[in-house]
């Protein structure tokens, strides 16, 4: 298993890691199988959505803050809900076949940390299959 480290500057952001996650696969020299990306926090994600256009990430964080709004009567001691919630909502999780050496995304795709209670130093862990 392969342990990266994250380092968030805002309180929501989305940050590519898809080249640390590729880093990973070739160092490890596996040729084809599977590469699982896991996020072991409750308020914070991992996603695959479009990396070529910034938009799309600026879309994506305003809308969620729209769908869970930080403050919302929420009962939790924390304050953080909101962000307990975006980041079930997303998943904590993210499988994607390896073949010949690379991740298989599409041409647009890119592998996303998702914060939602940053900024934080945040561990994502890779964890590489062969087969």
């Amino acid at each position: 298993m392969i342990r990266l480290n994250v380092q968030t500057a805002k309180h929501t952001q989305m940050l590519d890691i898809t080249a640390q996650v590729q880093k990973a696969v070739t160092e490890s020299g596996v040729k084809n199988g599977v590469c699982m990306v896991f996020v072991p926090h409750t308020t914070a994600a991992v996603t695959i959505n479009e990396n070529a256009d910034p938009d799309v990430v600026r879309d994506f964080t305003t809308e969620i803050n729209k769908i869970v709004p930080w403050e919302d009567g929420y009962h939790h001691m924390e304050g953080n809900s909101a962000a307990h919630l975006k980041s079930s909502m997303i998943g904590f999780s993210e499988n994607v076949i390896i073949e010949d050496g690379r991740l298989v995304l599409g041409t647009w795709q890119g592998i996303y940390f998702c914060e939602y209670d940053g900024p934080r130093s945040r561990r994502v862990f890779v964890k590489i299959l062969e087969g």
